[in-house]
């Protein structure tokens, strides 16, 4: 590791903690209906909209409805761009010529896309007409995006709110969150985008012959705009197959380091505005902190396992850093930190192939996706996922102190510690089941790149991003009908079995009467909180996965360092 790497980390987290106040407020302001801005240009577009939707702005939902209206909205999305995939052949802007998708990759890129997820069984750049790219992906990077948003708007709400029966408006919630938010900075920033060298045109693909004679396809269409809310909306799923280790998605350690910022913008935002709404801004820092802490943990590894290099590489002769799979012009230090960043929220955007790492280096990513992706998290589903986790450290330590534990002044009861609990193990089971079903079957085994425990690690990576609404992978592992159906199933309760007892659980909450704090009352803003937090965090999240991690990168790093290899 280099003083020059460290910085890099230090300079893109002093940005992001710079930007989490104002962005805070911002959201703050924007979801409770108060003047911003931006309030005399988007406004009368504002009302427009809920016009035209038959919307009433001052209707609140209940928890069942708002659940029902995220549920039905991300169906018909789904249809909606599963037919638009199987019909890109006749539509317009389709300059290549590009083929209809193929049922089960059509179900499989839907359901990714409908989920935040972006997991790309595909090559964008030779699959994806222009349309489908700006109307299919780029549209559902928007929606679903501020579908998470509006999510944890409501389960804050219901952590606030006194004696009420009902979370906000689901629309109003969707509307406010593309409008006020993911638009304009998603218009900003892929104007820098563009002045960085991105391209931004509807041309077709151009031939030319390199020096070497051979001839070579030059990527065209519009990618720039796409970049800026792929990286927003922590959404992943790249315009060609290389991601954002390909110079036309990411041509510079500038367009690097403002991608970064981009992935880490609103899941710390929200933070302060869960503190903001709380009236308690310490509760928002506390977790804030929590989060940081994992994630300065999970850069440490993953640099310092990448830095050391590979010990096989080493018996050559060959000492420095893990350079397979990277790109020069980001290095070690700037591909550990990206890994990282992707995988502590549900981007999955990447700049270096995350299957060259080394096994240590690449367990970071897999457990931070194992964690439920919290540490900043997706946007809107990286805070309610730590909400979570918050109910249940709390219920732990009024247990030990045998006290009720309280929230914020409300009593954590079985009510809703069911509720966290069938959250959390969400998880544990579409990672586990299916990867174990995956290492028995000839399907699941018929498109692994690599034998022993790294054949294991890209089955594994595979479903916990997936479950995880991630889409980064190990790039090792092919697709098949297999695994464009179990892992389109996965990724699609991934989202939605995480959200309704997550809506339920802030549901309960909001009905409660909240009490005065007492002299016993466990505080939620300490140091203590935190460690508490994150002793939770490690033990149920972490642990659960261990055994299976062990059969992977763990025993793949034990192994290497013998000299073999798979």
């Amino acid at each position: 590791m280099t003083l020059t790497g460290w910085l890099q980390a230090l300079a893109f987290f002093a940005i992001v903690l710079a930007l989490t106040k104002p962005l805070g407020l911002y959201m703050a302001a924007v979801f409770a209906g108060q003047r911003t801005w931006l309030s005399p240009v988007l406004v009368p577009v504002e009302r427009l909209i809920y016009r035209l939707g038959g919307v009433r702005e001052d209707e609140e939902m209940s928890w069942r409805v708002y659940a029902i209206c995220v549920l039905v909205f991300s169906l018909v999305g789904l249809a909606y761009l599963f037919v638009l995939l199987r019909t890109q052949k006749w539509l317009p802007l389709n300059p290549q010529h590009f083929d209809n998708l193929a049922p089960d990759l059509a179900w499989n890129t839907a359901v990714s896309f409908t989920t935040n997820t972006n997991w790309q069984f595909y090559a964008g750049e030779s699959t994806m007409s222009y349309l489908s790219q700006m109307a299919g992906l780029t549209w559902h990077n928007f929606v679903s995006a501020g579908a998470g948003i509006a999510i944890a708007l409501a389960v804050i709400r219901g952590i606030v709110r006194s004696s009420a029966q009902t979370l906000g408006n689901f629309w109003v919630d969707l509307t406010r969150a593309c409008l006020y938010l993911l638009l304009p900075v998603s218009m900003a920033f892929g104007l820098i985008f563009v002045w960085q060298g991105m391209p931004q045109n509807f041309n077709p693909y151009r031939d030319v012959t390199t020096l070497g004679g051979v001839t070579q396809a030059i990527t065209g269409g519009p990618m720039a705009s796409q970049e800026a809310i792929k990286e927003f909306g922590t959404n992943g799923g790249g315009f060609v197959n290389a991601n954002s280790s390909s110079p036309n998605e990411n041509p510079n350690p500038f367009s690097d380091f403002l991608e970064l910022i981009l992935i880490f913008a609103i899941g710390a935002g929200l933070t302060y505005t869960y503190g903001r709404m709380a009236n308690d801004t310490r509760q928002g820092w506390a977790i804030f902190t929590a989060m940081a802490l994992l994630f300065f943990a999970g850069f440490a590894c993953t640099y310092a396992s990448e830095a050391a290099g590979n010990p096989l590489v080493h018996r050559l002769g060959v000492l420095g850093p893990n350079l397979e799979g990277k790109e020069v012009r980001f290095g070690a230090a700037a591909s550990a930190l990206f890994a990282t960043v992707t995988t502590d929220t549900s981007c999955g955007a990447v700049n270096a192939m995350h299957d060259s790492f080394t096994a240590l280096g690449g367990l970071v990513p897999l457990v931070n996706m194992q964690l439920g992706e919290i540490v900043f998290g997706g946007v809107g589903s990286g805070l309610y996922g730590m909400l979570v986790f918050v109910v249940l450290t709390v219920f732990i330590a009024g247990l030990m102190v045998g006290r009720t534990p309280e929230l914020l002044g409300k009593k954590i009861e079985r009510r809703e510690v069911q509720f966290a609990i069938l959250a959390i193990l969400v998880t544990p089971v579409l990672v586990l089941v299916p990867t174990a079903v995956a290492a028995i079957t000839p399907m699941g085994l018929a498109t692994l790149g690599n034998a022993g425990p790294h054949g294991f690690s890209e089955m594994l990576y595979a479903f916990s991003s997936t479950n995880a609404n991630n889409g980064s992978a190990f790039a090792g592992l092919g697709p098949n009908r297999f695994y464009n159906l179990v892992t389109g199933v996965t990724m699609l309760f991934g989202r939605f079995a995480v959200i309704v007892p997550v809506l339920a659980l802030a549901g309960s909450l909001a009905q409660k009467r909240p009490v005065a704090p007492g002299v016993g009352s466990f505080s939620t803003n300490s140091g203590i909180f935190v460690a508490l937090l994150l002793g939770t965090i490690l033990i149920v999240g972490a642990l659960t996965f261990l055994p299976a991690d062990a059969l992977g990168p763990i025993v793949e790093h034990l192994l290497v360092l013998q000299g073999k290899t798979f």
